[in-house]
């Protein structure tokens, strides 16, 4: 009897110490207890409230817009835009003369383009319809404006510095051989130099590189000045 009651109470024991390991494993965390299957396997868990009840994160958070690239157009304009160029001064600009390519008919000079060569350290602007004077005998006090009327629409336009812009002088041709003469009547001229003048960008002595200007009564058509140079 005395081994029977042995036996009873050894079994009695183990059975009531599996029973608290069991109790333990339920309560361990990560164990297949309630608390673990509100949140399924490979799922975070949702963020611990903090004190003010907003979720907190581990993840460091990022100013606004910082280290992301800014959506097209926005945020772009302050670090790219240069400050607005100021009018050319006038000896900003060097200007050239030489016979244009397309010219009227006839044994003048017929068109010229004048280029301007932006030869000061930054950029300048020019923009508008040039004045024309004849220099006579090649002094610019001796100047004799010819009648202008100005051909396409002006828009401003930035030379850079080493850069150049246009504008083309189309005179009335003159005709016939050795003097030639003028369809109109009148007398044909010859100017050694013209005055060139660019709204707000100084006035400009040119000769031309190949001779000497011959037109007929003093008119002159004149294209806007340009960032591309006409024919």
């Amino acid at each position: 009897m005395q081994y029977g009651t042995g036996i009873r109470r050894a079994a009695l024991a183990m059975a009531t110490a599996s029973a608290a390991t069991l109790l333990m494993t339920a309560c361990q965390p990560g164990g297949n207890g309630a608390g673990a299957a509100d949140s399924p396997s490979g799922v975070p868990a949702k963020p611990a409230a903090s004190s003010s009840g907003a979720p907190t994160s581990s993840a460091t958070s990022r100013p606004s817009g910082a280290g992301s690239a800014s959506p097209a157009g926005q945020g772009s304009a302050s670090a790219t835009s240069t400050p607005t160029a100021k009018a050319c001064a006038d000896t900003a600009l060097e200007a050239t003369m030489y016979q244009a390519d397309v010219r009227p008919e006839g044994t003048g000079t017929g068109a010229a383009i004048v280029e301007f060569t932006n030869v000061s350290g930054k950029a300048c602007a020019v923009q508008g319809h040039p004045t024309v004077a004849g220099a006579g005998n090649g002094s610019p006090e001796k100047n004799h404006p010819l009648t202008v009327t100005q051909e396409g629409s002006a828009s401003r336009v930035v030379v850079a510095p080493g850069g150049k812009a246009w504008t083309k002088l189309t005179f009335v041709q003159v005709q016939g051989e050795a003097d030639g003469y003028c369809e109109s009547g009148s007398t044909p001229v010859t100017y050694p130099t013209l005055v060139v003048g660019l709204p707000a960008a100084g006035a400009h002595q040119v000769a031309l590189d190949d001779g000497v200007l011959a037109e007929c009564d003093d008119k002159v058509t004149v294209t806007a000045v340009s960032a591309t140079k006409p024919s």
